[in-house]
């Protein structure tokens, strides 16, 4: 445990930021720890901005990680508003805005990714939208209405989520995406089912084609004109085509970068005193046996944890296997394992594909890879036991839903 006088910084405000001083405080750590980030607002969670909120059925305060008192209550100095200028792991020290600097003992990065831009040309009008801060989510709630023209850029989960929240609100909808939804994702035998499901809340997909320009009306967003030169009339559009890690910092400082910022099992960057961990960290996975980085809620949140542990010197493999929800109309669904297209051989699935009540798995020479339970509920246990096993098994028992998971 390192010494009282010891000062932990860490930077990005968010859910895993704001996990990881809560950890420290929870495993005795008495010293100083600043919680440092650029937004306004305290760390909250994202998945409501996309879920709940955006849907109207939770409050505004329900994202927030801690009350406000919280912080103070833990001796945690939350700075809000505040983005660091630079780190300088050979000082121990960051600088703040005006240059006021902070030395530190151990730190970590946590400062996750931004939302990829649009660019084309309108793609700054008014009624152009992005989801990704809480802000943002405030702005759509204001627009996503009955009768409004809204049409969605981008077929990933945020897109999804964005256009049956929008649904819900009675808007008209249409979903514009080069490739079919979800299918970077889930692949070809899996993702037909979203886009079914979206088909049969009345959204218009608009699959295989690129956006050329957002047209403007006295100012305002009027439509969107494909690369074919069809167009679209809308007087709203929401573009969710994925994030980039924020790494400026890390790169700056010399660390190693790659598609986030390079960091081991237990979390370590290239220098010995610097963690990094959520949506930034590309991470060594001791049971998957390749790099990967996790845009998703659980990763920061259980990630930040593990990377507080480590910090204070505890042995830490974070193994925790990907894990991701939605939910949209009357599907919710959970992702469990790491099976990107191309690393698998064969689906299976069990359960009424059609009536949305089933589960599907993706495996390679036999093994379990990942999971995906939908509309069935406590099942996320046996399908992670299935993954860590690493068994071969049997793809007819699999699919067979008179054979107890459990008996696998």
């Amino acid at each position: 445990m390192p010494d009282d006088d010891s000062r932990f910084v860490i930077i990005g405000g968010g859910l895993a930021g704001a996990k990881a001083a809560e950890t420290l405080r929870a495993e005795g750590f008495t010293g100083a720890i600043a919680l440092i980030g650029d937004e306004l607002e305290r760390p909250y969670e994202r998945p409501p901005l996309s879920k709940g909120y955006l849907l109207g059925t939770e409050e505004r305060d329900k994202a927030f990680v801690h009350p406000r008192k919280w912080y103070a209550e833990q001796r945690i100095d939350l700075q809000t508003g505040t983005p660091v200028t630079a780190l300088r792991p050979g000082e121990h020290e960051v600088e703040l805005p005006g240059g006021q600097r902070l030395d530190y003992r151990k730190l970590l990065l946590v400062t996750g990714a931004r939302v990829r831009r649009l660019d084309v040309p309108g793609a700054g009008l008014p009624g152009v939208y992005y989801l990704r801060r809480i802000e943002d989510a405030d702005a759509l709630r204001a627009v996503l209405v009955e009768g409004a023209r809204v049409v969605v850029i981008g077929g990933g989960w945020i897109g999804l989520e964005v256009a049956a929240a929008a649904r819900r609100h009675g808007a008209e909808v249409a979903l514009v995406t080069l490739d079919p939804p979800l299918e970077r994702v889930l692949g070809p035998e899996v993702a037909p089912v979203f886009a079914d499901l979206h088909t049969e809340h009345g959204v218009r997909l608009h699959v295989g084609r690129g956006v050329e320009t957002i047209a403007a009306a006295d100012g305002h967003v009027a439509g969107v004109v494909f690369d074919n030169g069809d167009a679209l009339d809308c007087g709203v559009v929401v573009i969710g085509i994925g994030v980039i890690p924020v790494t400026e910092l890390a790169e700056q400082a010399g660390l190693e970068v790659d598609d986030g910022v390079l960091v081991d099992a237990a979390l370590r960057t290239s220098d010995p005193d610097v963690y990094a961990a959520g949506d930034v960290a590309n991470a060594t996975h001791p049971l998957l046996g390749v790099r990967i980085r996790v845009e998703h809620w659980a990763n920061a949140l259980n990630g930040g944890p593990a990377a507080a542990r480590s910090m204070l010197g505890q042995e830490v493999s974070y193994d925790r296997l990907p894990y991701f929800f939605s939910d949209q109309y009357d599907l919710g669904m959970e992702y469990t394992g790491h099976a990107p297209p191309g690393s698998y051989d064969q689906v299976v699935f069990r359960g009424d594909v059609r009536g949305r009540e089933f589960l599907a798995f993706w495996l390679s020479d036999g093994r379990v890879r990942a999971g995906m339970n939908v509309n069935i509920w406590g099942v996320t246990d046996d399908i992670q036991r299935l993954i860590r096993s690493g068994e071969v098994l049997d793809p007819s028992r699999l699919g067979d839903p008179r054979v107890p998971l459990a008996e696998l």
